[in-house]
């Protein structure tokens, strides 16, 4: 209850329709919020949610609409903020401690969230797997909680244009990012740059890791434990994604609203997740899910992974895996890597 009236206090004044000789009384804020809850908790059609509050179901479209919109605009400076605002010192040191993957900030994956066609466009949203999608990609540090997120772009649209047209993917690239300066790893004299872990879907760079290929970690124990360890940091999108859409069902079949309405949705989605994630850790005392009981799984017609091969590589980007390949099989193994 605190949480809805929290987030009433910031949108009620935008919602809010005055009384006029037309609609004499007009629905009230309070309702337009807990219709668009409703909405993004259940996934239900326009017209089932309007047995249940007794509104039109096309009033019930302008309704999601606009709140969505109105939440969009005051959340994501609370929930979303700069990263320029983001201490990624403490970022990598939750890593280190929560999932033993040294000088790492975050962890980056993309998804393609399934709408409804949208009219007159084609086969702009027509993706690999046949259906119709706009992608999300995503950054999530080692609490589950998003980051940074781009969405917007095409379903048709290759992983590496994703990447590289992106905001976040740009900043990597020409150095403004804002990475913390290099930095020893614990019990070891190798200095290397902090890092953001990903699956094969991005390309290897300095500050970028990737697994080796499936073919090469065949062969080599080394390069398996690498690939093991690096999974296991790269999870906490995996999860992130399923938590997601285990709280907020709206993803658990085509979202049918036009293109717009569609990126609204989830970027409010993502900083609603931040705020339970927020919560939660309080009332937990930082507490974060055990391996053993991270079983969240998701629908896999509905938020399939980007498609792999991250185009070009960076020469140094090899250097700096194989660093962390050597530190994971001497100074930074644990003992149960090697039953992996």
């Amino acid at each position: 209850m605190e949480q809805f009236h929290f987030i009433l206090a910031l949108v009620k004044n935008d919602i809010t329709l005055p009384a006029s000789n037309r609609i004499k009384n007009p629905i009230s804020p309070d309702e337009k919020l807990a219709v668009t809850l409703r909405y993004l908790a259940t996934g239900e059609s326009f017209r089932s949610l309007s047995f249940a509050f007794r509104i039109s179901h096309s009033y019930i479209s302008i309704i999601v609409k606009d709140t969505l919109s109105t939440l969009k605009k005051h959340l994501m400076p609370i929930f979303l903020p700069d990263l320029s605002t983001i201490d990624l010192n403490k970022k990598a040191s939750e890593f280190w401690t929560k999932w033993n993957f040294p000088n790492c900030v975050l962890a980056i994956d993309g998804k393609h969230v399934r709408i409804r066609c949208p009219e007159k466009t084609g086969s702009l949203f027509f993706n690999y797997k046949d259906y119709f999608s706009i992608v999300m990609l995503a950054m999530v540090d080692a609490n589950y909680k998003f980051i940074a997120i781009d969405v917007g772009s095409f379903g048709r649209e290759g992983d590496s244009g994703i990447f590289l047209k992106s905001t976040m993917g740009q900043q990597i690239l020409d150095g403004s990012f804002g990475f913390p300066e290099k930095k020893q790893l614990p019990g070891s004299d190798k200095v290397l740059p902090h890092v953001i872990v990903g699956d094969e879907a991005f390309r290897l760079h300095p500050n970028i890791m990737k697994p080796y290929t499936r073919q090469s970690a065949r062969h080599d124990k080394s390069k398996a434990v690498f690939n093991y360890r690096l999974s296991r940091a790269r999870r906490v999108t995996e999860n992130a994604f399923g938590l997601l859409s285990q709280v907020f069902r709206v993803f658990y079949q085509p979202i049918n609203n036009d293109p717009v309405t569609c990126d609204d949705l989830i970027v409010v989605a993502c900083c609603l997740h931040n705020l339970l994630r927020d919560s939660y850790l309080e009332e937990n005392g930082q507490a974060f899910f055990d391996e053993r009981d991270s079983s969240t799984t998701l629908q896999t017609n509905n938020l399939i992974p980007i498609t792999r091969g991250g185009g070009f590589t960076n020469a140094e980007g090899f250097l700096v895996r194989d660093s962390f390949k050597d530190f994971f099989c001497n100074e930074g193994s644990v003992s149960w890597q090697e039953d992996k």
